[in-house]
């Protein structure tokens, strides 16, 4: 048995990239890698162009065609993507059996944790809208329209997956101005995938918050959902563990209510409320006969003892 030996870093360069790829209690933002298969398509290749635009600078693109088959043989696929470091990846193919295939899929632990493939039915780039586009590296707000997203485990994992692509840092707080773009997933009854895009535009409402109008700016894609390829539920679970550092710490006696304000219960021991000072008020003193009887009180428990 052959031990593999382990290459120290030799240059400053190539230890940051060690520290770089090393587990982190806050991971780095997931990298998309971009492919194409034997045969491709010209939509969808222009829908990878759009996808590319939509995620940049998070993401790389290769322009050689690669003798990929994902669901037959996912190994040169997986070895590809943690080659270019990459933990998402969108594959394009086109058939005669599956014509204009979209594949989306992501990496745990350098190994394929789930992928779905995607039949393009309908398609309109972003060059076919005459509207002015939304700049780069802006965060998008995602929404998922529909009852179906739930229904089953396989269209649960697809909603992840969309999150997952299209998710960038995470941040504490929005800014109502730096919100530009809107991506929204609608899934019919048929379980057709429609993707829209639009511009967000902040107009006055007369009040403090302003009134938004939604422009269409593309690219405008129809999916059909074909096969998907899913993990086990205990892997799917050990993805989604967190370290115990970062879970939140639990407060005893503290809950929110429905508005975000935060409620307390404080303990009080027992009280004597006939020794809490009160007023001094002629009507609330203590009267001569009823000092004597106190004073005789306590010496006949005195002489008792």
């Amino acid at each position: 048995m052959s031990l593999l030996r382990i290459k120290k870093p030799t240059t400053r360069k190539g230890k940051k990239i060690l520290l770089n790829r090393e587990p982190k209690l806050v991971e780095n933002v997931k990298n998309t890698l971009i492919l194409e298969g034997r045969k491709s398509s010209g939509n969808i290749k222009s829908v990878l162009k759009d996808l590319y635009l939509l995620k940049k600078p998070q993401i790389k693109r290769l322009s050689r065609q690669n003798d990929i088959i994902p669901f037959e043989n996912e190994l040169p696929l997986q070895q590809l993507v943690q080659k270019n470091e990459c933990s998402l990846f969108m594959f394009g193919s086109s058939s005669k059996k599956r014509p204009d295939n979209l594949i989306l899929g992501r990496l745990f632990e350098n190994e394929l944790l789930d992928m779905v493939e995607l039949g393009l039915v309908k398609y309109r780039g972003l060059q076919d809208f005459k509207t002015q586009k939304i700049s780069s590296n802006v965060k998008p707000c995602l929404i998922f329209n529909g009852p179906k997203w739930t229904q089953t485990e396989e269209l649960r994992r697809l909603k992840c997956l969309l999150i997952d692509s299209f998710h960038r840092e995470t941040v504490n707080s929005i800014r109502l101005q730096g919100m530009e773009h809107v991506l929204s997933f609608t899934l019919a009854d048929d379980l057709t995938l429609f993707m829209r895009s639009y511009s967000i535009q902040l107009k006055k409402s007369g009040q403090k918050t302003p009134r938004i109008e939604l422009t269409e700016i593309g690219p405008a894609c129809d999916f059909v959902i074909r096969r998907t390829k899913i993990a086990s539920e205990d892997l799917y679970k050990l993805s989604k563990k967190r370290p115990k550092t970062l879970k939140p710490t639990k407060k005893k006696n503290l809950s929110m209510d429905a508005f975000g304000n935060k409620e307390g219960r404080v303990h009080v021991g027992k009280q004597n409320i006939h020794k809490i000072q009160t007023r001094k008020v002629k009507a609330l003193k203590k009267t001569a006969e009823e000092r004597k009887a106190e004073k005789s009180a306590a010496k006949a428990s005195k002489g008792d003892e």
